[in-house]
């Protein structure tokens, strides 16, 4: 099965295996299901159509082995479009009307705002993918994890490349209209202030703006020696690299994963345009000066080969989402029940879990799991099989 972006149902057969002969029959062989908030379309959708390669290859791998003690993993999927107002009615039928498990998801910070206390009220297991810092209460939200960095490990990393690799003293800060591109604005904006970086021009560009000469300009004119960018729009970022070409600016790009994102290599003009750009990367997802990744990242992308496309997406969408399932399936393995309590406290003793993506651990206190050592900054278009070189100075 060739994984790509119309692969959005995956239907998978369970094998039974043995299981607690206290539990019903029917409860059994009752599926596991995980519900899956996925902004498929719109202008957010890229990261969405990666991390859904990485769900349905995991599912389909947990499903031909067997299942999890003879149950199947089934995937339940609501494409948000990245509209809050979707997301909190999709989220609200997978508890009430779905009975999920589990909730993946969903895949921004926009959409997670709006639905994070929803899924805490209902008591419903969530780990995803979103950084804004404040998603991760675990006094608020002790049912909520994050599988990726917060936004203050992004914003260390950016903020550190630019200042001491890059020796920016003035950027300018721009991120789309989302609630994850404001927050994510704000935070850059009072962190490169507080180290003494003088930040020139800062904007919320609306992700649809078509022409990016106005505000590209302002940057110019105030000074900029850096543009960071807070958005997973890739036609906006697209739209400002060609632009940038236009002014003849050669000014380097520093900032969110979705620089590096295959999709910009197919919507700039020129290939010369994506040069100077420098995304957030991962130890896990780099080559290192050898040209190898890390043997468990290796050995994952040759499971990959033949099955998912990772020449127009990022490995770490697809290896994050092959842990997240992962972390449902084997703490339901570990525990042998689907209860919030049982998925919850299995997720809270994990100590130093060995994912594809990541290296995670959680506690009753803490459930910011991903290493910060293991965030770097890779060259934006360096892409091989969805994984980066490191960017210059590493």
């Amino acid at each position: 099965m060739k994984i790509t972006r119309r692969s959005l149902a995956l239907g998978g057969a369970g094998l039974v295996a043995g299981a607690p002969l206290a539990r019903p029959a029917l409860a059994q062989n009752d599926p596991i299901r995980i519900g899956w908030l996925a902004a498929l379309t719109g202008p957010s959708s890229a990261p969405a159509v990666g991390f859904n390669r990485g769900v349905l290859f995991a599912t389909e791998a947990i499903n031909a082995a067997g299942g999890v003690k003879g149950r199947r993993i089934e995937i339940l999927t609501r494409d948000t479009q990245g509209d809050p107002t979707k997301a909190v009615n999709a989220t609200q039928e997978m508890i009430s009307q779905l009975r999920v498990h589990a909730i993946w998801g969903p895949t921004n910070s926009g959409e997670s705002l709006a639905v994070t206390a929803i899924m805490a009220r209902a008591k419903m297991p969530n780990i995803h993918p979103c950084v804004v810092d404040t998603l991760i209460d675990e006094r608020r939200y002790p049912n909520a994890f994050r599988i990726t960095p917060s936004n203050t490990q992004w914003d260390d990393a950016v903020r550190g490349y630019c200042l001491n690799r890059v020796n920016a003293r003035k950027v300018a800060v721009i991120g789309d209209t989302t609630g994850y591109g404001v927050s994510a604005v704000n935070a850059s904006v009072a962190g490169f202030q507080r180290d003494g970086a003088e930040v020139v021009y800062k904007a919320n560009i609306d992700a649809t703006q078509p022409d990016m000469t106005p505000d590209m300009l302002r940057a110019r004119n105030a000074g900029a020696q850096a543009i960071v960018i807070w958005s997973v729009s890739t036609g906006m970022i697209a739209r400002m690299l060609n632009t940038r070409a236009t002014m003849n600016w050669d000014v380097p790009f520093v900032g969110h994963p979705a620089l590096s994102s295959g999709e910009i290599g197919s919507l700039v003009e020129r290939p010369a345009n994506w040069e100077k750009v420098y995304a957030i990367g991962y130890r896990s997802c780099s080559y290192d000066a050898a040209g190898n990744l890390p043997p468990r990242t290796a050995d994952l992308v040759r499971r990959l080969q033949g099955k998912v496309n990772l020449q127009d997406t990022l490995l770490w969408w697809v290896a994050s989402a092959i842990d997240a399932i992962d972390l449902i399936a084997k703490a339901v393995d570990a525990t042998g029940s689907t209860s919030n309590d049982a998925i919850i406290g299995n997720w809270n003793s994990l100590r130093n879990y060995p994912g594809y993506f990541g290296t995670y651990s959680y506690s009753p206190t803490q459930h910011n799991g991903f290493p910060v050592e293991e965030v770097v900054m890779s060259a934006a278009n360096s892409a091989r099989n969805g994984a980066f070189t490191l960017a210059p100075g590493y």
